[in-house]
């Protein structure tokens, strides 16, 4: 898998959302939907009836960013009202094997966000598991902070657990991508 472009919702007007969504369309491989609950992390966008209203206008694959607190009570519904990833936080389960069978079981993409702070090492076991790795490159919870360059030996060991396990796993690089930051996350 090559390289993909996920632009986030956040950054829309959200009294046009379906326009913003509509002038992407084509331009992007994904739909980045960033689900914030004011629990875990310390703001509050959308949820799911948003979602599910955006796919009764948009063709464009759409990726849910969970960050919520009990993701395995809330992230199946994501994926039911098609969601075709979802992606929770380790760090908000307490059961991140059952939130990623109960997406699975709904029939999206699982995927897992680990914070700047939280170690992939601690993780590598559910890797096998997932179908994405989202890794933080900012402090979830706020559009528009910059990009933590230092996150980038993170991926850079995510992506040698990949190829030395022969995995089929992609990696997601989320936070204060730009211009002048993508090439490096790319890389």
């Amino acid at each position: 898998m090559g390289i993909q472009i996920s632009p986030s919702i956040l950054s829309s007007d959200f009294a046009n959302l379906q326009a913003d969504c509509a002038r992407v369309a084509g331009a992007c491989d994904w739909l980045h939907v960033d689900v914030m609950d004011n629990h875990f992390v310390p703001n509050l966008t959308l949820g799911q009836p948003i979602v599910e209203a955006l796919f009764k206008s948009v063709t464009t694959p759409i990726d849910c960013h969970l960050m919520i607190e009990n993701p395995k009570r809330w992230a199946p519904g994501y994926a039911e009202v098609g969601a075709q990833s979802v992606t929770f936080h380790v760090e908000a389960a307490k059961d991140p094997r059952q939130v990623i069978a109960g997406i699975k079981a709904a029939g999206a993409r699982a995927g897992m966000g680990i914070k700047s702070n939280t170690r992939l090492e601690d993780y590598e076991e559910l890797l096998p598991e997932l179908d994405m790795l989202l890794i933080m490159t900012v402090e979830p919870g706020f559009g528009g902070q910059s990009f933590m360059a230092d996150m980038m030996p993170k991926v850079r060991k995510a992506r040698e657990i990949i190829r030395r396990d022969d995995l089929q796993l992609w990696i997601q690089v989320d936070g204060g991508i730009s211009m002048s930051t993508i090439e490096e996350a790319a890389d």
